[in-house]
């Protein structure tokens, strides 16, 4: 294909995104804070009947400390376990009692509750919202039941994911003083000492209404939306201000180096690459750079690892949404005669060459393709838009920045690709690991 016709192409394919992802514009997003301090953000749409309310607490692992690890996460499983109106397990009965569902998820970040619902349901989710943040109950054998739970779950995800088993050991060594470097699971033996003092103080401080943005979209009316907020969201208090986190990751002045033994049937890679968090200007050229790499059997590591030098089984890469400075992530797993050396070596050597080389066009351009395709796939739906709204809220410092995202995709050049290749993949700033079998 010549340039002109693929300019022209990328124009045509832009215009129709365009079109599409104006459905909904920054206009149509709603907003208001109450004077407690928590912010709603309201999405009109009438594509259904129904509506959802995603709630983002700014809490996640980064906001811990050694002895109270993990604790972020365990309140993703207490805040189903009762609270003064709705006892233990009677929010998902009360909930799917009235046609609704939900589902929780827990980061390095953020910890995030989402509900979907009949609009006619939407007071029921208020008041079953509004009684577990301010009237929790933090009862000692529920406590102990969950403390069980996720325990459990820490043990079988380490003996199950190779993945997880290594990125816990990567992270621990890559990072020397930031709290990314503890898993969002948290350590077992804090996991076993969580006193009920610190769940009260950890609930308390990062659970008060000036620490969530609520993010509600469908076929809702703003002004119903405000009114309901105000009666039961409204008399919410803030109780402890949440501690800044202050701590700066030193800079990196050398590999590192990690080795984990584990039965495995070949050996595991990982490569960590200290990155800017996703307010950065590079993040965009990051993120793209992370889909060459690894989106699709057209990427640098599926062409050139698995098909044509049958070196790994598997290749991808990882870029995470991050409020501080974060690891850039490379796993794969090695074919049976590939010595993990050799993968590693190759591995570098294809960063390399983008950082010297940079991409085609056509491969750049496919990649930002993508991206677009992706963005307006998510925001098709309501969840979409509500999760994709509080994500750019929370990580990018502004929701209004997801219109201008596909904006800042296409403004990345060639010439930004290799920049951020050749800045952040060299070798004195990563961390490896290996996971291989035990030494007979």
């Amino acid at each position: 294909m010549n340039m002109k016709k693929t300019i022209f192409t990328t124009f045509i394919f832009l215009i129709s995104i365009n079109i599409s992802f104006s459905q909904s514009k920054v206009e149509d997003i709603k907003e208001f804070k109450l004077d407690n301090g928590m912010k709603i953000l309201v999405l009109e749409d009438f594509s259904i009947p129904n509506a959802n309310m995603y709630l983002f607490w700014k809490v996640g692992s980064r906001n811990e400390y050694p002895g109270i690890t993990g604790l972020s996460h365990f309140f993703e499983h207490m805040m189903f376990n009762g609270s003064e109106k709705y006892g233990p397990k009677m929010f998902d009965k009360t909930m799917e009692s009235v046609g609704g569902s939900n589902n929780a998820y827990t980061t390095e970040n953020l910890t995030v509750y989402t509900n979907w619902f009949p609009v006619s349901s939407m007071e029921t989710i208020f008041d079953l919202e509004s009684d577990r943040i301010g009237k929790l109950k933090i009862d000692p054998k529920m406590v102990e039941s969950e403390r069980g739970v996720v325990l459990s779950e820490r043990s079988t995800g380490l003996e199950n994911s190779n993945f997880r088993n290594l990125s816990e050991q990567v992270k621990s060594v890559a990072f020397m003083a930031h709290p990314y470097r503890w898993s969002v699971i948290g350590y077992e033996s804090d996991i076993k000492n969580w006193s009920i003092d610190d769940l009260q103080m950890y609930f308390d401080t990062y659970y008060s209404p000036n620490n969530a943005t609520v993010v509600i979209s469908g076929a809702v009316k703003f002004e119903n939306v405000k009114k309901l907020a105000l009666k039961y969201f409204g008399p919410l208090v803030n109780k402890i201000s949440p501690r800044k986190i202050h701590t700066v990751e030193p800079k990196q002045n050398g590999e590192k180096i990690i080795v984990v033994k584990k039965q495995v049937s070949t050996p595991n890679i990982m490569l960590a690459y200290h990155v800017p968090e996703s307010k950065h200007e590079d993040y965009y050229a990051l993120d793209l750079l992370s889909s060459i790499l690894s989106d699709g059997k057209s990427s640098r590591f599926y062409s050139t690892l698995i098909d044509q030098n049958q070196k790994a089984t598997s290749a991808f890469s990882y870029y995470p949404e991050s409020i501080d400075p974060n690891l850039f992530y490379i796993y794969s797993v090695t074919t049976p005669e590939t010595e993990p050396e050799e993968l590693e070596i190759m591995i570098q050597n294809i960063i390399d060459d983008i950082a010297k080389n940079g991409v085609s066009e056509n491969e750049l351009q496919k990649v930002k393709n993508q991206k677009l395709v992706g963005l307006y796939n998510t925001l098709e739906t309501i969840n979409g838009k509500s999760n994709t709204i509080g994500t750019y809220e929370m990580y990018f410092g502004d929701y209004k920045k997801m219109f201008s995202a596909p904006e800042e995709y296409q403004n990345v050049t060639n010439n930004d690709i290799k920049r951020v290749a050749k800045k952040y993949f060299i070798k004195d700033n990563r961390t490896v690991g290996f996971l291989i079998p035990p030494t007979k």
